[in-house]
Parts: structure tokens; C-alpha cells; sequence
């Protein structure tokens, strides 16, 4: 089954396409939009992007592995991202995701069995006065220390 656009993003896509003046230029903004649709870049949704924009495939999975904000497998309801950089990793962040794995039983780049959780260490999310942080999904949470983590996750639906 090929990839498509569903009609809201196409029409933006193709509002897109009057912005720029190569529509190649537009791999990262349609990579977006495509996960956001699907959940995740299968193949299928690397090669029609591809296709949008006259891109050999291979090209596009380069982009699509060069960048950590794509995924090529359905991540949890929540996406952890730990920052692993040396403040957040001298504050605790690496106990904290020794704490969540072990915790939800899942290792770095894993899902929870239940689907709700994708644990991942991630460069430096800009927040290295209030190490150490996490990202879930868009929400940022800072100086997780201790048993922070379990009642923030706890919370969690």
C-alpha cells in the first residue's frame, strides 16, 4: 500500500509548495507532517515522500536516520526523552533512566509492554541550569530528581 497525504495535510503541503523554490526543500517540513499523520515513517512512508518530491528513497532515509526527531517504529502514548548531556548526566539523569527502565521494563529506544511509554536519550534539550531534564512529548520537566519521575509518570493516563 502506498503512502498519501490525507487531504488536510496535501492541502498544506501543497501551500507549501509556493513558499519554496525546490520543492526537495520541503523534506523535512512533509517528514512532519507524514509522522504526524502515521505515527511513525514506515517504508512505505519514506518512499511516497520520497515520491512527493522527486527523491531517491535512499536519500530520504538518510534525512529520515540523520535527525532524532523521526521515528521508523510506533513509539508510546508518551515519548521520554532524558537529556544525556554532562550536566544533566552529573545531576542524575542516567539513574533516572536506569530507574524508568527498570521500572517499566523496557530498554533505551524501547516501548513499554503496554504501549504507554518510549524511553530515549536524546542530546541537549537546553535546560542545563535545571538538570536533569525530561521531555515528555512536548513538556518539558526539570530537576527530576529523586522520586520526581514516578510521581510525574504516575500521573500520566
Amino acid at each position: 500500500m502506498s503512502f498519501k497525504l490525507k487531504p488536510d495535510r496535501a492541502r498544506k503541503y501543497k501551500a507549501l509548495l509556493k513558499q519554496y523554490p525546490d520543492k526537495r526543500s520541503l523534506a523535512l517540513p512533509l517528514l512532519h507532517m507524514a509522522q504526524e499523520q502515521e505515527g511513525f515513517l514506515s517504508g512505505d512512508t519514506i518512499k511516497g515522500v520520497a515520491e512527493l518530491l522527486d527523491i531517491a528513497p535512499g536519500l530520504m532515509m538518510e534525512t529520515v536516520t540523520f535527525y532524532s526527531m523521526f521515528y521508523l517504529k510506533p513509539r508510546g502514548k508518551y515519548l521520554l526523552q532524558v537529556c544525556q548531556t554532562l550536566s544533566c548526566s552529573l545531576a542524575g539523569a542516567d539513574q533516572m533512566v536506569d530507574h524508568v527502565a527498570a521500572k517499566y521494563n523496557l530498554k533505551v529506544g524501547e516501548t513499554s509492554a503496554d504501549g504507554r511509554f518510549t524511553l530515549v536519550k536524546v542530546e541537549c534539550l537546553g535546560s542545563c541550569g535545571t538538570a536533569p531534564v525530561v521531555q515528555i512529548n512536548d513538556d518539558y520537566y526539570e530537576k527530576m530528581v529523586g522520586d520526581k519521575i514516578d510521581r510525574v509518570l504516575d500521573k500520566l493516563s
